[in-house]
């Protein structure tokens, strides 16, 4: 097998003057840049201990030496498993716990948010609470300068960069074993997390360069890192947004840092406002983009067609996956919104990637990009993704989650059934269904829409009989401000929507 650092040396053999990555504001690595830095990684942590299997918890927003850490680790033999500070102490606590990290790397900000001191006190009037990285027995690499709170041994990111030796550092691990640990779900009493290797990272890779038409002359906007590794996978440029002081990535910065992008990556969730920042002249809309991908959450039409509206002359492809397997299949927009048959149309699954229905209508996916298994459990031979469908003419059409489903009376309820369908009525912005149970067990089922005004609401209220089966018709109808999003995926948090409804007196 061909590794992730081979695939991108041979970009720099070939053109190590071509850029590589580059971030806001102002700093471009080539690819001869980036391969030099990612040597010196993987040399500087073979020479000081690193041994092949360490897990390294990794905390640095992405950039250029973000970047080269992760693969300098992986070249080196480690594994990264990417962790949020911000999930909560005890859920971090046991996260922790469970992959006993022997290197820890973070910005020198999370180390200092965590320590007494006024930087605490902001972060926690903000609701946010971080964990003290700094009491974690590990080797600790700290990005930026030192604060307070930041362990005084922690070694500078930079040192790391540049100490590399004269020679090539050659992969020092086995492609089948643990590279990457993503925590996907899980109480804190059980967490759950995703294993990949080499091998299944690659060919997720690869299934994306194919399916994105990725080239040498691409230029990939994102943050994401599953969506930016194939950009240097194809010989194109990974551009980075820029990101706030302790946050993420906002729009406007998203839109102000795009630059020549040819490619860029938007969660569902945000895009409306995206569009509505270049519609009403905000934000200039990007002058050289061809691809839109839009991935994490169901993609409806209503959101199709407002990008046809103020992005005509871009392409947009919709990926279906999962941490587990990603991607599985893409759709263009033009074939999404062609679909006239029941479900959701998610599309063709991508190479090596092959889908059985099980009984009861759920899909098992296996392929070469599918993860080795969960964190402390068997090998995963195939996953079951928790969707209900069916493969139409070689497509895959969704039909409902077999999670998400509430039981009412006999009935049972699959929101996903519904709701990408009731979100593409004139004026709607979103919707969720949520189910609480009454005083004998049965559940009540509630319909929240996010319309742009009253008219909108009723008219759609109205529409939604056309749309739900007899037996599965809401109990209430109730207008909402906006549905509440949880996870990077920004999938609509039932949970939350219920208890704000509650609050509001609407269950």
């Amino acid at each position: 097998m061909t590794g992730l650092m081979e695939l991108i040396r041979a970009h720099a053999d070939a053109a190590g003057d071509a850029p590589a990555v580059a971030s806001s504001p102002g700093e471009t690595w080539s690819y001869r840049d980036l391969v030099s830095r990612i040597d010196s990684v993987a040399d500087y942590l073979v020479r000081v201990g690193l041994r092949p299997g360490q897990r390294m918890l990794f905390s640095i927003r992405p950039s250029p030496k973000s970047i080269a850490v992760v693969l300098g680790t992986i070249a080196a033999g480690g594994s990264i498993v990417f962790l949020d500070p911000g999930m909560g102490e005890s859920l971090f606590r046991n996260r922790v716990s469970s992959i006993d990290p022997a290197w820890i790397a973070a910005e020198s900000i999370l180390y200092s948010a965590a320590a007494p001191g006024p930087l605490r006190y902001l972060t926690r009037k903000r609701g946010l609470t971080l964990p003290r990285l700094s009491e974690i027995r590990a080797h600790h690499i700290r990005s930026g300068c030192w604060l307070p709170g930041v362990p005084r041994k922690a070694v500078d990111v930079r040192k790391l960069l540049h100490t590399q030796t004269a020679a090539r550092i050659s992969p020092n691990r086995d492609p089948d074993t643990e590279a990457l640990v993503v925590f996907t779900s899980g109480t804190t009493a059980e967490p759950k997390a995703v294993v990949h290797s080499e091998r299944s990272l690659v060919a997720a890779f690869r299934a994306l360069v194919e399916r994105a038409e990725l080239g040498r002359d691409s230029v990939v906007h994102t943050e994401q890192a599953m969506i930016g590794l194939p950009a240097l996978l194809a010989g194109g440029t990974w551009s980075i947004p820029k990101h706030g002081l302790l946050s993420g990535v906002d729009e406007r910065g998203f839109l102000r840092t795009i630059g020549d992008a040819t490619h860029t990556f938007v969660v569902p969730a945000r895009l409306p406002k995206v569009l509505r920042l270049i519609e009403s002249g905000a934000a200039t809309a990007p002058r050289d983009l061809r691809h839109l991908l839009l991935g994490g959450a169901p993609v409806n039409a209503g959101l199709l067609r407002s990008v046809r509206n103020v992005l005509p002359n871009v392409d947009v492809m919709a990926i279906y996956g999962m941490t587990e397997i990603l991607p599985v299949a893409t759709v263009s927009a033009a074939d999404k919104l062609a679909f006239d048959g029941p479900g959701d149309l998610v599309g063709t699954p991508v190479t090596g990637v092959e889908v059985r229905i099980g009984d009861d209508g759920e899909l098992h996916l296996r392929g070469p990009n599918l993860c080795t298994g969960y964190l402390g459990s068997d090998s995963m031979t195939e996953h079951a993704s928790g969707d209900l469908g069916t493969v139409v003419n070689g497509r895959i059409v969704l039909s409902g989650r077999k999670k998400d489903m509430f039981i009412r009376g006999e009935t049972n309820i699959y929101p996903g059934l519904y709701e990408p369908a009731i979100s593409s009525l004139p004026g709607v912005d979103g919707c969720a269904f949520v189910a609480v149970a009454d005083t004998v067990g049965d559940e009540r089922v509630t319909l929240a829409l996010v319309t742009v005004d009253a008219t909108a609401f009723a008219e759609a209220s109205q529409a939604v009989a056309s749309i739900v089966d007899h037996a599965a018709m809401p109990d209430r109808i109730v207008r909402v401000d906006a549905i509440p999003t949880s996870g990077r995926s920004m999938k609509p948090d039932r949970t939350m929507l219920a208890r704000q409804l509650e609050r509001a007196g609407l269950l």
